[in-house]
């Protein structure tokens, strides 16, 4: 490449689409608090308590579940034309987006990108009240504010290495001793990852994640959830994740759609901030504790539109999958990472 990536900041938003807007709307706005910036009978638009931009999400009804796009902000407008210029010259799909086409989002750059993505690159965007301080809505489950994208791509050192030429940086890794690479977690803004890159089939979104404050506030959504006798949309967790030392919960929408809530992990900023590489067999990677990795987190995901609304093609992973080398995952076995004992875990499960 010869021309110059744009200058990303962060992940800024996604756009679901769902099949049943109003089961939607009752998931994301009644039991995970967002709050809503605008709404008709097509779409809400839906945003954390912290964000002052207009949306961090949108969820749009629509025939099939699938994701439309994945948008990251620029640092200014100017960087337009900067995306615009690199990705013509990658030789993707590209068009430009008059402000307004998307509510509250000024012009954009649209682009299908290498791993098939529909990725867009922004800067202008409508502010609205940021209700930091509004404790009195906030709820004692209160999301604070998008934090990363995780996305499904059969080659992960093939995106990784994409990513690096758009200026994100590799915070942590999964790789095993003959140098398979399973996943890899890149980051803009200085938190352990903007965007993880997770080995599989794809393109598939994986999940998006909001962030919270407090453990506390992951632990009274899965109480919210039980307590409407939902339960079932809770897939994985609460737990911590070795991986980015997070406290996570997955959760999956009315039409499967994976949401993690996620807190607590740590600062990445530093020019010399270290890759911190964790083996495959190492069962604490995933869950620090040890617990085991629900098969449907590793091969379930959600489809991905093209830049004309049409479903994409999914490309099966070639390389070794991590759920076929995982010891753990069956929730039964253990091992050490020096893979020196191997055992059972204490108690059983049905």
């Amino acid at each position: 490449m010869t021309t110059t990536p744009p200058d990303v900041i962060r992940c800024a938003y996604a756009e679901l689409i769902v099949s049943d807007l109003k089961a939607s709307r009752e998931f994301y706005v009644d039991i995970l608090g967002l709050v809503v910036t605008y709404e008709d009978d097509e779409a809400v638009y839906l945003r954390a308590f912290e964000e002052y931009l207009h949306h961090s999400l949108i969820i749009r009804k629509g025939a099939e579940p699938a994701l439309s796009v994945l948008a990251y902000r620029v640092r200014s407008e100017a960087e337009l034309d900067v995306a615009e210029a690199y990705y013509r010259e990658l030789g993707v799909q590209v068009r430009r987006v008059p402000k307004g086409t998307t509510r509250g989002i000024g012009e954009a750059v649209r682009v299908l990108d290498p791993l098939g993505f529909p990725i867009e690159f922004f800067y202008e965007a409508e502010h609205v009240e940021r209700f930091t301080q509004r404790y009195d809505v906030h709820g004692p489950g209160a999301l604070s504010r998008l934090d990363h994208f995780n996305v499904n791509t059969p080659d992960v050192p093939a995106a990784r290495k994409y990513y690096e030429g758009l200026g994100f940086r590799v915070s942590e890794d999964i790789v095993d001793d003959e140098g398979t690479v399973y996943a890899a977690w890149m980051f803009r803004k200085p938190t352990v990852h903007d965007v993880a890159l997770t080995g599989g089939a794809g393109p598939r979104l994986h999940h998006i994640a909001f962030a919270t404050h407090e453990r506390h506030q992951i632990l009274h959504i899965c109480d919210h959830l039980g307590a409407v006798r939902k339960s079932d949309q809770i897939e994985r967790g609460p737990g911590r994740h070795g991986v980015s030392n997070a406290f996570y919960l997955y959760v999956r929408d009315p039409d499967g759609h994976r949401i993690e809530i996620y807190t607590h992990d740590y600062y990445t900023g530093d020019p010399d901030n270290p890759v911190i590489s964790w083996d495959v067999h190492d069962n604490q990677r995933r869950d620090w504790w040890g617990n085991p990795v629900v098969p449907s987190w590793y091969t379930e995901a959600s489809r991905v539109l093209d830049l004309d609304g049409k479903l994409q093609p999914v490309e099966e992973r070639t390389e070794t999958k991590e759920m076929d080398v995982t010891i753990g995952a069956d929730g039964f076995s253990y091992t050490r990472a020096d893979g020196a004992e191997q055992g059972f875990k204490l108690g059983e499960q049905v």
